[in-house]
C-alpha cells in the first residue's frame, strides 16, 4: 500500500499526529490506493506558516514571470495528461474519457491564466485637480485557503489556484479526502514547474483541517467549491473574520425541450448532462421540463436511450457512466428514489444497485427517470448529485421558465428551441449563472465566468476574466505634483 503526504514547505511531510485515513477505488472497494494524512491544525498552521515565508518573494516576481512558470505547469499536464487521468479515475470513478477532460481544463487555465499575467489591468482617471495623476492596481489577497469537492479533483482547484499564483498569492490546498492522490500530482507539476517552495502547499485530511484554514487568523481569502449547508459555515466564519470567500456550492439545474426543438439533439444534451460524471456534477441535469405536445415520445426515446448506457469501471474501454463516490453517497441516492416513489413520482427507469456480479465489490447505481413529477417533490427540488433525472410536463414557453426558476439554486441551466424569440426570452429570464441554448447544462469554458445565483454561491465568479477580481484587491494611488497642498472635495468648488 502506498504511503502518501502532505506536501509543505516544498517538501513532503506526514500528519504531526501520525494519523492517515485510507483512499479506494470506488468501482472496486477492494482496491486499496493508498494512505493520506488525516491533518490538523497543527500541520495546517505549518503550511500557513510556510506560505507566509514565501509570500512577499513571490508577490515581488513580475506578474508575467509567474505566469511564465504556470505556462510550463501547463505543459507538463499536457504531458502527463494520460497518466494523471487514469489516476484520476481509478480515486473518484468517472471514466478516463471525462478525466482527460478534466485535465484539459487545467491545460486551457494555465494557458489563459499565463497570459493574464502581463494582462493584470488597473485603470486610471483624470483628476479633478491640477498636477495631479489618479491611478488604480491590482494587489494579491495573500495567503489563500482552496477546499475543493471530489467529482473535478484536477479542473476545479486548476480555476482557483492557477488565478491566485498568477496574481501573486501563496496557497494552501486542502482537497476533498475523496480524491487527494490527485492533489499531490498537482504539487509535484507545480514544482517541476519552477514553482518556489512554500507558494503552494497541500494538507490532506476530513473537516477538521478545512475549518482549520478557514479559521487561521493569517489567511486572508477562501475559495470554496462544495455543499451548500459546509459554503454558508465557512461563509460565517469568514464574515465574522472580516476576511475574502468565494463560495461554489450546489445546484439543481434543468433542461428545458420545447416542441419544436431538435428532438436528436436534446436527447443527446439531456442523457450527457443527466448521466455524464454519474450525475456527480454541480451542473448536472437533474430536471427535465418538456412541453406537452413531445412529453410522451420524448420520454419513451429517452428511456429507450438510458438503458443502453454502459455503466461500469471508469479505467475499463466502453465504459460510459462509473460509480457513485462512495457508500454514504449512494446510500443518499437510494433514500431520494424511495422518497420519490413515496411522493406519488413514477419511477420509469432504473431505480436500483447495478446487479452486475462483476460490479458487485463497486457502488454503481444505474441510470434513473422519475415522469409524473411535480414542483412540490423533494426529488425536484433538492439536490441528490447522483443519476436520478426528474421529468416534468409543462403546457407553454411561460410555463417552462416558470418551473426551472422554481429553484432554490442557480447555477447552470438549458433551453432547446429553434425559437430565436424564446431562446433570447430564455436568456433573460432564466435564473442562472449560466444559460446554454441547444446545449445541455455541462460544458463550461475556461476563459468564460463560472458561477451561480441563489443558494449557488455568494456572488463571485470563476474562471474567465472574472476570478482575477476574486483573488486581487485593489489599491488606488494619487499623485500630486503640483507643489501646494490640494483638497479634494472640501474647497475643489464653488457654491
Amino acid at each position: 500500500m502506498a504511503d502518501f503526504k502532505n506536501y509543505i514547505n516544498g517538501t513532503w511531510q506526514d500528519a504531526a499526529a501520525g494519523a492517515q485515513f485510507d483512499n479506494r477505488n470506488p468501482a472496486d472497494r477492494n482496491d486499496l490506493i493508498g494512505a493520506f494524512p488525516q491533518s490538523d491544525a497543527t500541520d495546517v498552521d505549518a503550511a500557513v506558516k510556510a506560505a507566509k515565508a514565501a509570500e512577499r518573494a513571490w508577490k515581488l516576481m513580475p506578474a508575467p514571470a509567474r505566469g511564465d512558470i504556470l505556462r510550463r505547469a501547463g505543459d507538463i499536464f499536457q504531458r502527463r495528461k494520460g497518466e494523471l487521468a487514469r489516476i484520476m479515475t481509478r480515486e473518484m470513478g468517472k471514466p478516463v474519457f471525462e478525466t482527460t477532460g478534466d485535465i484539459q481544463e487545467a491545460i486551457d487555465t494555465c494557458y489563459y491564466a499565463a497570459t493574464e499575467g502581463r494582462r493584470l489591468f488597473g485603470y486610471n482617471a483624470p483628476s479633478e485637480m491640477p498636477n495631479k495623476m489618479n491611478l488604480s492596481f491590482r494587489m494579491p489577497v495573500g495567503i489563500c485557503g482552496i477546499i475543493t469537492a471530489w467529482n473535478f479533483p484536477i479542473a476545479v482547484p486548476s480555476w482557483k489556484i492557477i488565478p491566485a499564483l498568477v496574481c501573486g498569492n501563496t496557497i494552501v490546498f486542502k482537497p476533498s479526502e475523496e480524491s487527494p492522490h490527485s492533489a499531490n500530482i498537482f504539487a509535484e507539476i507545480l514544482e517541476e514547474a519552477g514553482l518556489p517552495a512554500g507558494v503552494f502547499n497541500v494538507v490532506h485530511g476530513a473537516g477538521a483541517a478545512g475549518s482549520a484554514i478557514v479559521e487561521h487568523p493569517d489567511v486572508k481569502l477562501v475559495g470554496f467549491t462544495g455543499s451548500t449547508e459546509t459554503g454558508k459555515a465557512i461563509a460565517g466564519k469568514s464574515g465574522q473574520a472580516n476576511k475574502k470567500c468565494s463560495l461554489e456550492m450546489g445546484g439543481k439545474n434543468a433542461q428545458i425541450v420545447m416542441d419544436d426543438a431538435n428532438m436528436e439533439l436534446a436527447l443527446e444534451g439531456v442523457l450527457w448532462g443527466a448521466f455524464g460524471t454519474t450525475g456527480q456534477r454541480c451542473t448536472a441535469t437533474s430536471r427535465l421540463i418538456l412541453h406537452e405536445k413531445i412529453h410522451d415520445d420524448f420520454l419513451a426515446r429517452l428511456i429507450e436511450r438510458a438503458k443502453t448506457v454502459v455503466v461500469g469501471p471508469g479505467l475499463e474501454d466502453g465504459t460510459q457512466m462509473g460509480p457513485v463516490i462512495n457508500e454514504k453517497q449512494l446510500n443518499k441516492v437510494e433514500s431520494y428514489v424511495a422518497i420519490g416513489k413515496e411522493q406519488g413520482a413514477e419511477c420509469v427507469l432504473g431505480g436500483r444497485r447495478s446487479d452486475d456480479p462483476a460490479l458487485a465489490n463497486g457502488l454503481f447505481y444505474m441510470p434513473t427517470i422519475f415522469s409524473k413529477v411535480n414542483r412540490s417533490m423533494r426529488i425536484f427540488q433538492e439536490e441528490i448529485f447522483g443519476p436520478v433525472l426528474s421529468v416534468v410536463k409543462v403546457s407553454s414557453f411561460e410555463e417552462a421558465v416558470e418551473t426551472l426558476n422554481d429553484s432554490a439554486y442557480g447555477l447552470s441551466s438549458s433551453i432547446y428551441t429553434q425559437d430565436v424569440n424564446k431562446a433570447f426570452t430564455a436568456v433573460r429570464d432564466l435564473e442562472a449563472g449560466i444559460t446554454y441554448v441547444n446545449g445541455p447544462t455541462i460544458g463550461a469554458e475556461a476563459h468564460m465566468p463560472f458561477g451561480g445565483v441563489k443558494g449557488t454561491g455568494n456572488g463571485h465568479r470563476e474562471g474567465g476574466w472574472t476570478v482575477f477580481e476574486i483573488f486581487t484587491e485593489w489599491k488606488s494611488v494619487y499623485v500630486d505634483f503640483s507643489g501646494t497642498l490640494q483638497r479634494a472635495q472640501i474647497d475643489n468648488y464653488d457654491d
